[in-house]
């Protein structure tokens, strides 16, 4: 999942750069990916938690 990325905008990127990475670059892509992986993972634990206490109330019921 996190290794999903933009194609057209990698490609102008590299493009620019004329067959270079910038590191910065490459740190800053990585950064983004961290903060939208503990985005995701943030939403999934609360649906979990949210899925397991529904469940408890209706077996109280």
């Amino acid at each position: 999942m996190s290794s999903q990325f933009n194609l057209d905008k990698n490609h102008t990127d590299l493009s620019s750069s004329q067959g270079r990475v910038k590191v910065t670059d490459l740190i800053n892509r990585l950064n983004d990916e961290k903060k939208i992986e503990k985005k995701r993972n943030l939403a999934l634990g609360v649906a979990a938690v949210s899925a397991v206490t529904v469940f408890g109330i209706i077996l109280t019921i």
